[in-house]
């Protein structure tokens, strides 16, 4: 008989706790769609900063105006995380030619970030394209020396996730340059990383070799690159030439910072649960789901908990992360100085894939039981926002420095629907118009959600 009590007692609780969840996570989805605040927040930094280059005037803007936003919603402790930036401008726009003879055929291309300049009048040369580093191993100096590179791997459509995709073709523009430098080359154009077949390039960074001269290298338009491809397949080699002029150059680094907004927790100040993303961006347009979505997001979780009238039981933290597309620096301080003031760090959640539809939550670097463990506990809790896929994973650039510094965190990686964001990743097209309000706002409350649930009982 007492067993059956306490077993009663015990489903009784466990029903009550449920319940009380639910009515939470409920309180947080109506705040979200009923008041939500991140998509205006949105249009101010896309419409009235723009741009945000690490290094940039805009980026310095982005940085007061985000400390203000944060202060303005009253959290208990905003402060800025200095940090020192690489300032790399693009310069004047690129101009670029595919030569057919005597013909001149102007393509659409983008300086990489971080990728050197060319000569005041350009680069004209034949030019080798290759699918692969490994192909460009094989053809070797004899046949690269003094040639343009065409890196010309397209997206893999076989990949259910983008991401994915994105991942199988990078290393052509990550690694690419650098390996072509080695065998002599004297500049390189990348296809851009995206599956639409476009007249926008996407630029993106590349890797230097600190033992190998850079040498100039730009992005080309998925439309342009096919348009190159088949008139090398189609005509002699020295009659299809390739010229480029581009102007960028590197600036000696800057003073910067990560925007840190906080909710201090009301049992354990001195454990963390943090969100973020970052707030740099490319150039070539407002950095909209690259990643402004994702820091308004972050915002709006700890806006969503405060508003509600959730006092969470550890400090809960939104975090800008600054420099992530052209160095990590942001990323790579917030973990040395966490560590440094030894933080206990629960958990920490990236954003920073779009502001698209909810679809869950990767863990990275989880057992299996662990994952088990979490879908028993919140997969139900979730499943009704639809925001409910739970799995093992990759979590983002900027927290995973965490993972060597602060033994013991939990990397989360809020994970959106994939299929539109490399139409805009890294090109002219992200900007403010491409973000749905709706798609923004659940998935603000569908972090606030989880944060709740770690926050209630833990991971």
């Amino acid at each position: 008989m007492k067993k059956f009590s306490l077993l009663f007692t015990a489903l009784f609780t466990a029903g009550l706790l449920h319940a009380q969840d639910s009515l939470t996570i409920r309180k947080i989805y109506d705040e979200a769609l009923l008041n939500g605040k991140a998509y205006e927040n949105l249009h101010y930094l896309c419409k009235d900063i723009g741009p945000r280059l690490s290094g940039s005037a805009n980026a310095q803007k982005a940085v007061e105006w985000s400390k203000k936003l944060m202060e303005g919603y009253g959290f208990d402790k905003v402060y800025l995380q200095e940090v020192m930036v690489p300032h790399w401008v693009r310069g004047a726009k690129e101009t670029a030619f595919i030569i057919d003879g005597n013909t001149r055929i102007p393509v659409p291309i983008a300086a990489l970030g971080m990728s050197v300049a060319t000569p005041v009048q350009g680069i004209t040369a034949n030019v080798v394209e290759v699918r692969s580093l490994k192909e460009l191993e094989t053809l070797g100096e004899t046949v690269i020396k003094g040639k343009i590179v065409f890196f010309n791997r397209p997206f893999d459509p076989r990949f259910i996730e983008a991401g994915e995709a994105y991942g199988n073709a990078g290393d052509q523009r990550f690694a690419g340059p650098a390996a072509a430098a080695k065998y002599g080359a004297v500049g390189v154009i990348v296809r851009s990383l995206t599956e639409s077949i476009d007249d926008y390039p996407h630029t993106g960074a590349t890797l230097a070799d600190k033992d190998t001269k850079s040498i100039p290298a730009a992005a080309i338009s998925t439309k342009a690159a096919n348009k190159l491809s088949n008139m090398l397949r189609l005509r002699k080699l020295p009659l299809v030439k390739f010229y480029f002029k581009q102007s960028c150059q590197t600036l000696p680094d800057v003073l910067s910072y990560n925007v840190i907004g906080e909710i201090t927790g009301t049992e354990n100040p001195n454990k963390f649960i943090s969100v973020g993303g970052h707030l740099d961006s490319w150039d070539l347009a407002e950095g909209a789901h690259d990643d402004g979505t994702g820091v308004m997001q972050a915002a709006e979780v700890l806006r969503l908990l405060k508003a509600t009238g959730y006092k969470p039981k550890n400090s809960v933290r939104a975090v800008f992360f600054m420099n992530e597309e052209n160095g990590h620096r942001g990323g790579t301080k917030y973990a040395e100085l966490a560590a440094q003031n030894k933080e206990k760090h629960i958990a920490a959640i990236e954003t920073d894939e779009g502001g698209f539809t909810p679809r869950g939550f990767s863990f990275d670097g989880v057992s299996a039981d662990f994952l088990k463990n979490i879908n028993n506990k919140y997969k139900a809790l979730l499943e009704p926002y639809e925001v409910d896929r739970l799995v093992q994973g990759g979590s983002g650039t900027d927290i995973e420095p965490m993972k060597a510094k602060l033994p013991g965190v939990v990397l989360i990686g809020y994970r959106p629907d994939s299929q539109r964001y490399f139409d805009v990743h890294h090109s002219p097209n992200d900007v403010f118009e491409n973000v749905n309000k709706r798609e923004l706002q659940l998935g603000a409350a569908g972090m606030a959600a989880l944060i709740y649930l770690i926050d209630q009982h833990g991971l």
